[in-house]
């Protein structure tokens, strides 16, 4: 008998631990600040946000217009840029600040190396 006391005490234990302690969160019970109909509106929650590339792009380096889908990408700098060939994606990567125009290569010069953005 004293078995099942003992038994039932650390279940009991264990359950308020889990309902309203530390694993509140495993039982779907977790304390966040915003609840479902207050703080931020349905529409911009993660599960809604997706990027879509655009269908056409111009290639940076040899200004050809290239399809996304069959495009080799590349990340500079926060930004996607597409190109037409391994070749012309190779070179922007080597100096991107030599096919970048207007605002982006001023951008980027005036950016120090070791400061991120």
């Amino acid at each position: 008998m004293n078995e099942l006391v003992y038994f039932m005490l650390w279940a009991g234990i264990i359950f308020l631990m889990m309902r309203f302690g530390c694993g509140a969160h495993v039982m779907g019970h977790g304390r966040s600040k915003a609840k479902h109909g207050e703080g931020a509106p349905e529409e911009q929650t993660i599960e809604n946000l997706r990027w879509t590339p655009p269908t056409d792009d111009v290639d940076p380096v040899c200004g050809k217009s290239v399809s996304t889908e069959t495009a080799k990408p590349s990340v500079h700098d926060g930004h996607v840029y597409y190109f037409c060939s391994r070749d012309c994606r190779e070179r922007f990567e080597a100096a991107p600040a030599q096919y970048l125009t207007g605002d982006e290569a001023r951008r980027l010069s005036a950016q120090p190396e070791n400061e991120h953005a």
